[in-house]
């Protein structure tokens, strides 16, 4: 999965996306602080391909994007719209291949701009990458070609407090960023910098009103922080091999960036500094029960402004949740199945 795919809805409730087979179920709180509904399908029928991308929008609306198989060695992307958790969601509707057609090229990513507007990014059949946006009223602009050659699978897509679109790809020795100028305007390639990116690493954050924030790891397993327009800044040495997950949060009163990520010990461990201020440090503290390799890591605040942690293996058929304690520090409760 891409980006968030724990979401918390404009009615308060949390929401987890999740694939299951060619499927895609979706689960929200029946209230504060759970109980959690049964898994829904999402789309009825419509069977999909392995990975799905998540994103939201300050409006609280939850735009998910996949893969459909669409004939023989063919496929196509589908988007669907999540209201509100206790909702069901839209049926998938296709919205077509940034070659026009073809087969799968890349893990798409979501990113939803101040006017509710979801724009999906995919790599393309040439290597670089290409957006497709949704118009103000409906409907969807044509497919946009933004450059780039040879990247990454998945690119890492986010708004900023501006409500400008962004996005991260990681190419050959080199990371790139997009950005929108303005509003509606097709994002533009405004930044560059020599790295060497682990695939599938990038995780984007939206740090303060100036700035996002790219999280990735490097060829050296060293977990680094790149904002445009310096040089990336290691951070702490990655706790495993996959993506770590990432959200501000007020701890002791100060805007923090917690960062989670499954261990190579086998279980959850967590990070915590002062929001762009890398320099401070950061270590690591494991949590809860051994994972399984496969488990996935999402990060959210709820309602109440508590962190909540969720862990998802598809292999295990487990869902954990964890949630911060109301007393001072990031002290967490124990993890429970949902």
């Amino acid at each position: 999965m891409n980006g968030d795919w724990l979401l918390r809805g404009r009615d308060g409730r949390l929401c987890v996306y999740q694939p299951s087979g060619d499927a895609i179920l979706c689960r929200a709180e029946l209230g504060p602080d759970g109980p959690w509904e049964a898994p829904r399908r999402i789309g009825g029928d419509q069977k999909l391909r392995p990975g799905l991308a998540v994103g939201a929008g300050a409006d609280g609306y939850a735009h998910l994007v996949a893969w459909r198989p669409t004939g023989r060695g063919q496929s196509g992307l589908v988007h669907s719209t999540h209201f509100r958790p206790r909702l069901a969601p839209l049926d998938w509707s296709p919205v077509g291949h940034p070659d026009k057609k073809g087969a799968r090229t890349g893990m798409p990513a979501v990113a939803v701009d101040a006017q509710g507007r979801a724009h999906v990014f995919v790599r393309n059949a040439g290597g670089g990458m290409s957006v497709l946006a949704q118009k103000e009223k409906g409907g969807w602009e044509p497919w946009q070609d933004l450059g780039g050659a040879d990247v990454q699978e998945e690119p890492a897509a986010v708004t900023g407090e501006s409500g400008l679109v962004e996005l991260y790809a990681a190419a050959d020795g080199v990371l790139l960023h997009w950005r929108q100028e303005k509003p509606g305007a097709r994002p533009v390639l405004d930044a560059r910098t020599e790295a060497t990116v682990r695939p599938g690493t990038l995780r984007a954050l939206a740090t303060s009103t100036e700035h996002t924030t790219l999280f990735f790891t490097d060829r050296f397993g060293t977990l680094c922080a790149w904002r445009p327009g310096g040089a990336p800044v290691p951070l702490v040495a990655a706790a495993g091999p996959g993506p770590a997950a990432a959200v501000r949060c007020v701890i002791e009163g100060h805007d923090c960036t917690l960062l989670g990520q499954r261990s190579a010990d086998g279980r959850v461990a967590f990070a915590a500094y002062p929001t762009e201020q890398e320099a401070a440090g950061a270590w690591w503290t494991e949590s809860g029960p051994a994972v399984t390799d496969d488990t996935e890591l999402a990060l959210a605040v709820d309602e109440t402004d508590r962190v909540v942690a969720v862990t998802l293996s598809p292999s295990a058929g487990r869902l954990l949740l964890t949630r911060r304690k109301d007393e001072p520090g990031l002290a967490l409760r124990a993890w429970q199945e949902v």
